[in-house]
């Protein structure tokens, strides 16, 4: 009996630290994709100096350091309101805080491929301008939000439509959740960086600010030259040929289909589409 009471402690006791390390884990890759790391890092500069001073026996200097330190507590608090607001939201939702949004069975994501890529054949054959984003694990809401909510299976038709030129949403992004449009005519953030390219135009400058941010996916096609363009992890790959794109999108849905974490989500799934609980 003391046997087991004493294997349920030790298990008890391995899941807290599992537990502690993962929400640790999550909280820095959501202050990573937050752009927070160079404010933390300011942070501990300020720290820094206030130990300096305290030990170093410079009353004055500690003290001026202690108040600039209540005034930058009050400014980050209003600065980063709404980060501070949709990491609670997180919080809040369980499913996308603590599991990947890339999901759904093998059919429906092999037939979501062919619709998008028929779909950028099509945009890119008659130049039509266009800014698809796929989600991978950065919940991308707050850029939803930007735009029109349209929440669809995902379409070639559908997807040509809403970048067609005298469309209402054609200027701005589609974004793609588990293989449905859920928003379109989204704004997404530029980057800082100054691209070598000339004529690389804002929708190229908006799918790096993207994915400099998150893990998302960028398809951009050119209004001018047709050319397919892949922004990821801040880094663009022109010239995409139609083998290459299909290639990258089956390797994300293997490398989410890997995952444990997304197993374990979509056996959940299965089970209550079968009606086993």
């Amino acid at each position: 009996m003391l046997g087991i009471i004493g294997n349920y402690l030790e298990i008890i006791r391995y899941a807290d630290i599992i537990i502690i390390y993962y929400a640790a884990y999550r909280l820095l890759l959501w202050a990573h994709n937050s752009h927070i790391f160079k404010l933390i890092r300011g942070i501990l500069v300020v720290l820094s100096l206030y130990f300096i001073t305290y030990f170093a026996h410079l009353p004055m200097l500690n003290w001026v350091i202690k108040q600039i330190s209540t005034v930058m507590l009050l400014l980050l608090i209003i600065i980063f309101q709404p980060e501070l607001r949709r990491f609670l939201e997180k919080i809040g939702s369980f499913g996308r805080f603590f599991s990947p949004i890339l999901s759904g069975n093998q059919a429906n994501h092999v037939i979501m491929i062919k619709h998008l890529l028929r779909s950028i054949d099509i945009l890119s054959k008659e130049k039509l301008g266009a800014l698809i984003v796929v989600e991978v694990g950065y919940n991308l809401s707050e850029y939803m939000d930007s735009g029109i909510a349209i929440k669809a299976p995902v379409s070639a038709d559908l997807l040509a439509t809403l970048f067609w030129h005298d469309a209402p949403t054609h200027d701005g992004a589609v974004i793609i959740r588990e293989n449905k449009i859920e928003a379109a005519g989204c704004l997404l953030p530029l980057t800082d960086t100054r691209l070598q390219d000339r004529r690389l135009g804002t929708r190229h400058r908006a799918a790096i600010g993207l994915s400099e941010r998150t893990d998302a996916l960028i398809f951009v096609i050119s209004e001018e030259t047709g050319i397919v363009s892949l922004a990821e992890r801040g880094n663009l790959t022109r010239y995409m040929t139609r083998e290459a794109i299909e290639t990258r999108l089956f390797n994300l849905y293997q490398e989410s289909q890997h995952n444990p974490r997304t197993a374990v989500k979509n056996k959940i799934k299965s089970v209550f589409s079968r009606g086993e609980l």
